[in-house]
């Protein structure tokens, strides 16, 4: 594939910045950075403007470096609440990524940052804070404290009814309440079954009469 030598003459993201010469396919330069009027040809007249390129990189890079600064520090003053599905040992679904942050930044506080700026050894799978980096420029760098919470509610143990205590008899343990159960319970006035019954009544004695 043919190459050309262009100037750039705006920050090109991956590729560079103004007054960079870089080497590009030919059909990339023809179809999209002249058209775009983000790079110039290579030639001797272009390059009388490098100079005034060069001063309007400065000034972009100098404004851009106070601005990112003041967003660094109130980037680490907030604190980025999210929540995730969880199981019922508190074990997230999933795990949050450069994306999901870039996007709630955006969401929640109106701050727009690319994803490629926020940096994950590895996407956060579990619950609490984490203290994520944020490069928001080649000079200016700043953490942001992410608070992972459970959107599940979680579930209170329930606790086992109290038993009564058991006996100890003949070296084993005997539980009262089914002793106290099986006893027929009887009236504190209840006299003996014996005593109720009514004895017979004696016939009365007839006299004979003498003839």
């Amino acid at each position: 594939m043919a190459k050309t030598e262009v100037i750039l003459t705006h920050n090109v993201i991956g590729l560079g910045g103004e007054s960079d010469q870089v080497k590009v396919a030919a059909g990339y330069a023809r179809n999209y950075l002249y058209p775009q009027g983000l790079a110039i040809p290579l030639t001797a007249a272009n390059k009388r403007r490098l100079e005034a390129l060069r001063q309007r990189r400065a000034e972009r890079e100098a404004h851009e470096f106070n601005t990112m600064s003041e967003l660094a520090k109130s980037l680490s003053k907030m604190v980025l609440v999210l929540t995730a599905k969880t199981g019922e040992d508190g074990k997230m679904f999933g795990s949050v990524t450069p994306g999901t942050i870039a996007d709630e930044l955006r969401h929640q506080f109106e701050i727009a940052i690319d994803k490629k700026k926020v940096h994950l050894e590895h996407p956060l799978r579990t619950l609490g804070e984490h203290e994520v980096a944020l490069r928001l420029n080649p000079d200016v760098t700043t953490t942001l404290k992410v608070r992972i919470e459970s959107a599940t509610p979680l579930t209170l143990p329930v606790e086992a009814p109290a038993t009564e205590p058991r006996a100890r008899q003949g070296g084993r343990y005997r539980d009262t309440t089914q002793a106290k159960a099986k006893e027929p319970a009887q009236p504190r006035d209840a006299a003996p079954a014996e005593a109720k019954k009514e004895r017979p009544a004696k016939k009365p004695k007839v006299e004979k009469k003498a003839e």
